[in-house]
């Protein structure tokens, strides 16, 4: 064994020389085995979160057997509480985020927004504009895929029967979307945790806007050239939302309003004014119940708990098995060897850029939560350029995101892999494009 060769004993070893022993490079081998699980999910029909939580489970089991040896169990057991603390922060805020989503969803507001667009009666070049802009401002609050299915049932609405309309706007979308959510806090898991982890105040995410923006803009622009100026005929449908679905508006704005003086003002986690809002929710759903019996009208029920029911289960234990085991190969030595290869020999503007075309093919969320673990020496314009990166590079390729995914789904052969794979060049140059503008405009930062 290599830790015999060097002549050390196990109790007098650095952590991060386990990587190369045969722990070390067992508990990599799980992971690469579980994620590669997952990346076949649609192949072989396996929830992602399934070999995640068992790999991660298997991963900690090596660093409890090798930190016992070491004498450090007290050591594995502080790290093992530490991630769960982190995870558990996010899965409250998104667990609140989606609530409200899912009982505006349940509201009408996402078919009256629907309805009132297919209304317009705009020609196909404004409507591929107009889809963009409403994505990418949505995505700001709202999670990227839910966004982009949204829009992308609009899209799949208005230009029915017009398959060159549907791929395009598709497109626009996923990278409307991902933009957006790039530079705020709440518009992507990734910025939520580096929002959580303290790295970036919440003001300091909107030097991110011009360079997002670009990164939509670019793309967008060139595909619109290809789109004829003809008019769709979509047939009007007038949809009124339920209810109560402006003051669940306000009741949202004002829990992310909290969250935001919470963390800046009082020093509390983001969580927190989350799950203020989420009780003010409660006390609403609780007064429309009310109100329905006085008026003996069904639709001013609002059940806030089964929205809450409806939230995607796989999708945040799958979180939870990422980070557990990237939190679990940080103890085995893997992060300290990824941080010195990555950080210090190629630098951080570098590393940075790197992450954005790894997240086309790789998840954004264990790339970002690794390196946020790694925890590199950077200024906040590093961060910032970490975050931007994490965020749109997904957009390069249709299997890069949450949105891209959702969106095959949904738009069946009008939009494809290989459909969104031809304007790789155009979404590359808002790529390079927004990474530019971001060390340009915000040179001071870095």
């Amino acid at each position: 064994m290599c830790l015999k060769r060097n002549g050390l004993s196990w109790k007098q070893i650095d952590v991060s020389m386990l990587a190369f022993t045969p722990w070390g490079i067992g508990g990599l081998a799980i992971f690469i085995i579980a994620y590669g699980l997952v990346v076949l999910e649609e192949v072989i029909d396996l929830r992602k979160s399934m070999p995640v939580i068992l790999g991660s489970a298997l991963i900690w089991l090596l660093v409890g057997v090798v930190f016992a040896s070491l004498g450090r169990s007290a050591q594995a057991q502080t790290a093992a509480e530490a991630v769960i603390e982190q995870y558990g922060e996010l899965l409250l805020f998104l667990l609140v985020s989606i609530t409200f989503v899912n009982v505006l969803e349940e509201r009408r507001a996402f078919d009256a927004l629907r309805a009132k667009l297919s209304s317009l009666g705009l020609s196909t070049r404004a409507l591929f504009w107009l889809l963009g802009l409403c994505t990418f401002v949505l995505s700001i609050v709202l999670a990227n895929m839910t966004t982009a299915l949204v829009m992308g049932a609009v899209a799949l609405k208005l230009g029915r029967g017009d398959a060159k309309f549907i791929t395009l706007s598709c497109i626009n979308i996923v990278v409307a979307s991902n933009a957006g959510g790039a530079f705020c806090p709440f518009g992507d898991v990734t910025s939520l945790m580096v929002w959580q982890a303290g790295k970036l105040d919440f003001l300091a995410f909107f030097h991110l806007f011009v360079p997002a923006l670009v990164d939509w803009l670019i793309p967008a622009l060139l595909m619109s050239f290809s789109m004829p100026k003809t008019t769709l005929n979509a047939a009007g449908e007038k949809i009124d939302a339920k209810p109560g679905t402006v003051v669940v508006v306000v009741i949202f704005a004002a829990s992310v309003a909290l969250s935001v003086y919470g963390r800046s003002a009082l020093g509390l986690p983001p969580v927190a004014g989350m799950i203020l809002g989420l009780g003010l929710l409660q006390g609403f759903a609780y007064m429309m119940k009310r109100a329905a019996k006085r008026k003996h009208d069904h639709e001013w029920v609002l059940n806030s708990f089964a929205a809450m029911q409806r939230v995607e289960w796989d999708t945040l234990l799958f979180f939870f098995g990422i980070m557990f085991a990237i939190g679990g190969l940080e103890q085995l030595g893997w992060l300290a060897l990824a941080n010195s290869a990555l950080y210090q020999n190629l630098g951080a503007t570098a590393a940075n850029i790197a992450i954005g075309p790894v997240s086309a093919v790789l998840d954004n969320v264990p790339l970002v939560y690794a390196v946020l673990q790694m925890n590199p020496a950077m200024g906040q314009g590093q961060w910032l350029l970490l975050t931007l990166a994490a965020g749109v590079g997904g957009s390069l390729l249709a299997i890069g995101s949450a949105a891209g995914i959702a969106l095959m789904g949904l738009a069946g052969k009008d939009y494809t892999f290989f459909k969104h794979l031809r304007w790789f060049p155009a979404i590359s140059l808002g790529y390079v494009a927004a990474m530019g503008l971001h060390l340009w405009l915000n040179a001071a930062l870095l």
